[in-house]
Formats: structure tokens, C-alpha cells, sequence
């Protein structure tokens, strides 16, 4: 090609960028041997061979880089080429993270509402009674167990202090707690001991499942911490929270140490362990089923916040039931208090340590409530028992969510 070939096309294409430039460059790789007949059909008798071959030659040029320029405007498949200019959007690996973002994004909402329409609507729940705690509380067991994977906590583990420390406030720090409130709520208060037993059963079971969508919502990063944290306080808690039960309200009331191994066993370990083993072995059936659990997590919640509260509305109502609201609200605040302010004193060098205080403080101040009511409506024959847990578990939610918008906007 001469020189005023490569300027006519300049000119033609002034608006050619520097990319689509580069590629007149491989015009010469061209294969433009089907165009010469038609090349042919155009010469005419009277022209000269010299104008003849003119002719050919920057019909042969122009086709030729034609085409080379309109490849930029087409996907090229050795290079993964797309028309628009974003990249091309990735699939995304299901994580643990993903799903509790997706899961529970209006549980604080759902707990809200429940609680409301419980106190002012009772009948709305009083359908849900106690025969419906341990199947709801098996189904969000499951849940976690599906949702949950070996990969989700290897990082966590690499934090052995921390998790240590989120146990001992589980088993430790919040059963002195609740023992001390206990016998306040007895001796001080003049309660009668089955209510004081009742609000140190609180204190016996494991973490709730809400601290780790609360650790979520102010600091993402700790989640997966928080989640191990409540696996494993939920999954020695068939052995934990019988030993305390005996001893802190065994002398006061009987505690029947095996019934309560086997029911925790069937209501936590069995359902985890059941959706473990799923979402290891099967996992089309648990990628098919993932997504209808979190509305239904949601609305298994709401129920058991909503349906111990409309239950005892009459009890929790009463100037005997706003003391035993004082003292949940006692109990689960210093709880709060303690878990944060032990973080700070034992993990002062932690580069991340406000967001590891904020993770250790739900981890003591927030258990399974709900578990605790199961226990106490089939393990105590007083019912009395069971009114702590029942106002626990609405109480507990209430106020860890509070925290969630106080932390969350301090941080903006």
C-alpha cells in the first residue's frame, strides 16, 4: 500500500481511536481473494491495464481494512472482548455472609412487629404455644447447619484467644450474672423462686444466632468469628447448660440433668448436624432449599418472640411482670457492659479492637432465650419459670438491635 493510500483512509476514518488504530496494522493478514471477481466485473474494455490494477489494488486495501475495523465493535473470543465498556460481571460464591445479608435483612423489623402486635393483639400469637418451641427452634438450627461450611471458619480459627474468650462469657462471665440476679430477684425483690430459677436458666444456655447477623450489620468482617463463637457455645451447650442448671438452681429446684441432655440433642445437635451433613453431601437439594430458608427463618422468629409475649401479656403486664422486666433488662445490659469492657482489657493490642469488643459484647449478652423457655416448660412444673425466658427472648432481641443502630452510627 503507497502512501496515499494509507492518507485516503485517514481521512475516510478521522475518528478512529488509538485501539481501532492499532488494528489497521494486521490488514495485511487479510484474506481478500473472494472479492476478485467482483473486481474484474468492474473493469471496463476501454481502461488502460495500469488504471485497471490501480483500481484493484485500493479496492483490495479498502475492503481489507474495513473489516479489520469493524472487529473492535464485535467480541473476540481469544481476548473476551464485550461491547460495553464494565467487565463482565463474575458469579459470585455463596458465602456465609451472603446468606445471613440475605436472610435476615428485615428480622430487626419482623422482631419489632411481632412484639408490638403481640401487646397490643395477643390472640395473634396465643395459636403458637409451647408445643411449637423445640420444631422451631430445631428449624433454625438446620438452617445454620446448611448454611454453614468447614471453608466459612478456617479463618476464624486462626483467633483461638478470642473465640476462648467468647466461650468463657458464654458459660462463664453470664452464669455469675445471672446467679447474682437471681438471688436479687429472690431476696430483694421478693420474688418467688421460681422466677429467680427462671432467670438464671437464661443464663445457662448457649449463645443466640441473632449475635452473629448483630455482629454482621455493624462489623462484616468479624461474622464468621461470631458464627463459630454460637456454634460452638450451641454445640456444648447439650453438656453446659444441664451442669449449670444443676448447680446454680439445683438446690432450689429439681433439674433433671438427662432430659435435658436428650432434649438439647434434639433440638440443637441433630438438626445442625442434619444440615451439615446436607449441604455437604447433597448439595443441589441444599442449593435448591437455601433460598426459601431465610423468609421462613424470619417468620419462625417473629413467632417465637411474638408468641411467648402474647401468652403471658397478662403476667408481663402486671407490676409483678414489669420487676421481672427490670431484671431481664438488668441482666442482659450488665452482660453487654461486662463483655465489652473484658475485650478491652484483654485484647488492648488487637489492631481491630473496637469491632472486636462490639462481637464479644453480643456474644454475652445475647443467648438463645427460646431455649431456655423450651426447657422451662417441659423440664419445670412451676410456670413461673418460664416467664424470665419468655420476656428474655423479646427483651434480648430488642435490645441488641438497639445497639446494632447506636454502634452502626457512631461508626458513620
Amino acid at each position: 500500500m503507497n502512501l496515499s493510500t494509507t492518507r485516503q483512509l485517514q481521512i475516510q476514518r478521522p475518528g478512529l481511536s488509538q485501539f481501532h488504530q492499532s488494528k489497521v496494522s494486521r490488514f495485511t493478514k487479510c484474506n481478500c481473494t473472494p472479492f476478485l471477481p467482483q473486481i474484474h466485473s468492474l473493469k471496463s474494455s476501454s481502461s488502460s491495464s495500469s488504471s485497471s490494477s490501480a483500481v484493484k489494488s485500493r479496492f483490495l486495501v479498502t475492503r481489507c481494512v474495513s473489516e479489520k475495523l469493524s472487529d473492535p465493535f464485535e467480541s473476540d473470543p481469544g481476548h473476551g472482548y464485550v461491547s460495553d465498556q464494565n467487565q463482565m460481571v463474575q458469579p459470585k460464591k455463596t458465602s456465609i455472609l451472603d446468606v445471613l445479608k440475605q436472610a435476615n435483612s428485615l428480622l430487626p423489623h419482623a422482631v419489632l412487629a411481632s412484639t408490638i402486635l403481640a401487646l397490643l393483639y395477643p390472640p395473634s400469637f396465643t395459636w403458637c404455644t409451647s408445643r411449637y418451641y423445640a420444631p422451631a427452634l430445631g428449624f433454625l438450627m438446620f438452617a445454620v447447619g446448611i448454611n454453614s461450611s468447614a471453608k466459612d471458619f478456617l479463618e476464624a480459627f486462626k483467633r483461638p484467644g478470642a473465640l476462648l474468650a467468647g466461650y468463657v462469657g458464654q458459660f462463664v462471665v453470664k452464669p455469675i450474672l445471672g446467679y447474682l440476679f437471681g438471688l436479687l430477684t429472690v431476696s430483694f425483690f421478693g420474688l418467688p423462686t421460681p422466677v429467680g430459677a427462671g432467670v438464671m436458666l437464661v443464663s445457662c444456655v448457649s449463645g443466640a444466632q441473632l449475635s452473629s447477623y448483630a455482629t454482621f450489620l455493624t462489623d462484616p468482617p468479624l461474622a464468621p468469628l461470631s458464627i463459630v463463637m454460637t456454634s460452638l457455645s450451641t454445640a456444648t451447650a447439650v453438656f453446659m447448660t444441664p451442669l449449670l442448671s444443676l448447680l446454680l438452681i439445683g438446690r432450689r429446684l429439681p433439674v433433671d440433668v438427662k432430659g435435658m441432655i436428650s432434649s438439647i440433642t434434639q433440638i440443637v445437635v441433630v438438626p445442625i448436624a442434619a444440615g451439615l451433613f446436607v449441604n455437604r453431601f447433597f448439595p443441589k437439594v441444599s442449593s435448591a432449599i437455601r433460598p426459601f430458608l431465610p423468609p421462613l427463618s424470619v417468620l419462625v422468629t417473629a413467632c417465637c418472640v411474638g408468641a411467648p409475649l402474647s401468652i403471658n401479656v397478662d403476667s408481663v403486664m402486671s407490676p409483678f411482670g414489669v420487676i421481672v422486666t427490670l431484671i431481664v433488662i438488668a441482666f442482659h445490659l450488665s452482660a453487654f457492659i461486662v463483655g465489652y469492657s473484658f475485650t478491652g482489657i484483654a485484647f488492648h493490642r488487637e489492631p481491630d479492637l473496637k469491632a472486636l469488643q462490639r462481637t464479644l459484647s453480643y456474644e454475652t449478652g445475647m443467648q438463645s432465650s427460646l431455649l431456655a423457655l423450651a426447657l422451662a416448660n417441659k423440664f419445670f412444673q412451676d410456670p413461673l419459670v418460664a416467664i424470665p425466658p419468655a420476656i428474655s427472648t423479646v427483651i434480648m432481641s430488642l435490645m441488641g438491635f438497639a445497639m446494632v443502630m447506636v454502634w452502626a452510627k457512631k461508626k458513620e
